[in-house]
């Protein structure tokens, strides 16, 4: 097995409103090879896709709240515990950082949808049969300092390896164990691609360890939240959105 491989591709800023397809091409140069993987931030694309508000419009809270399909309340340093898009996330993923205008930046509307179109832009343009693409954001672990990479969405390849029913080294049975190859990916993207003035909102991933496939199930990264091992900490705190 070859070893993986991440580089951050350095660009231009990226603007509100820009033609995300040919901002990537722009971005590559020497196009894109069977195999890869292309990590996209999450951010490039709410900008594409004009998922900005203007602070003079909603405070944060009220943003929060109305993006959130799961509000779990104010916590810490100003921020509200939320569930998006089927991630544990603070502020419904609401970012503020990196903002040319000082706006309010949203996470897209239809992550998975996003990428399966920017996918099928770079298969075309390409003629790629065996590549993927990822998008990424920045994300905090409970009882860790700093950030870490999440996978928002993805195409192209399955975003988690189920080992159930497979042999550890000493022949015992695998009973749980499912490999989350979508977020292991992401946290080595976004470690690359830089949190601050790197200008690298792009990475191409080769040597992924996964199966590609052009049909993905959005769901398969998912667990529902009443076998989540953590749903006892945060289910009487539950608000669905009406």
């Amino acid at each position: 097995m070859l070893p993986l491989q991440v580089t951050p591709l350095r660009t231009s800023v990226f603007h509100l409103g820009q033609d995300l397809n040919r901002f990537v091409l722009q971005s590559l140069p020497d196009g894109l090879r069977e195999g890869a993987i292309l990590a996209i931030t999450s951010k490039i694309v709410s900008l594409a896709e004009s998922r900005v508000v203007a602070r003079s419009e909603a405070s944060k809270r009220e943003l929060v709240i109305a993006e959130a399909d799961h509000d779990l309340g104010e916590v810490a340093f100003e921020c509200r515990l939320t569930i998006k898009h089927g991630l544990f996330i603070p502020s419904s993923g609401i970012d503020e950082s990196n903002s040319e205008r000082d706006e309010f930046i949203l996470y897209p509307k239809d992550p998975f949808g996003s990428a399966q179109r920017l996918y099928d832009f770079l298969a075309e343009t390409f003629k790629l049969r065996t590549f993927g693409v990822l998008m990424t954001d920045s994300h905090t672990l409970p009882l860790r300092q700093g950030v870490t990479g999440i996978a928002l969405a993805y195409w192209g390849f399955h975003g988690v390896r189920n080992l159930v029913g497979q042999t550890d080294l000493f022949g015992r049975t695998l009973r749980m164990t499912q490999v989350d190859l979508a977020d292991g990916l992401a946290a080595a993207a976004v470690m690359m691609m830089g949190e601050a003035t790197e200008t690298c909102p792009l990475a191409l991933i080769e040597n992924a360890p996964v199966d590609f496939s052009s049909e993905i199930d959005p769901k398969e990264i998912q667990i529902p939240m009443e076998q989540d091992l953590y749903y006892p900490l945060y289910k009487d705190r539950l608000s669905p959105k009406l």
